[in-house]
């Protein structure tokens, strides 16, 4: 699978790591920075990570963080994304079975390597359900909400 990698400086030897485990296992991984631990800002590697994805250069992407919690409220602000923060597999296959989440979110003051590793196998294995009734009303539920509140200036929509 194609991915796209990023994180701030706090994510970046996680970073490092999982994109070395995700291009060992035959993944083909698009680093976006951060290049190194010098301090820099989660927004600009979260905002990296969707446009990359609504551009196609991959259809799912990694973002890491200190604690997750900045990069996944910041590519959650780009139309098309949806990012969870997980720190288990049970989240990170059903973030995507159920809510077609994109790009899955890792804190790495929060886990180390090992979980983090099997966390992106469990992201990268799953697949939506989409035959399932219930996930695909509820995703279309998600997107107009995202379609009500999206404008084409970034602000609110007045609907």
């Amino acid at each position: 699978m194609k991915l796209v990698i990023s994180s701030d400086h706090a994510g970046f030897s996680l970073k490092e790591e999982v994109r070395a485990y995700l291009a060992k296992a035959g993944h083909e991984v698009v680093d976006l920075g951060a290049y190194n631990a010098e301090p820099s800002d989660y927004p600009d590697f979260a905002e990296k990570v969707g446009e990359a994805i609504r551009n196609g250069v991959a259809k799912r992407g990694v973002l890491i963080c200190g604690s997750g919690v900045g990069v996944c409220v910041a590519a959650n602000k780009i139309p098309g994304i949806r990012a969870g923060m997980c720190h288990d597999t049970y989240s990170a296959h059903q973030g995507v079975e159920h809510d077609d989440m994109n790009v899955v979110v890792l804190g790495a003051r929060i886990i180390g390597p090992a979980l983090a590793f099997e966390v992106v196998d469990a992201f990268i294995k799953a697949e939506f359900i989409a035959g399932e009734e219930r996930f695909v009303r509820r995703f279309k539920k998600v997107l107009a909400i995202e379609k009500k509140y999206q404008c084409g200036d970034g602000s609110k929509s007045e609907a």
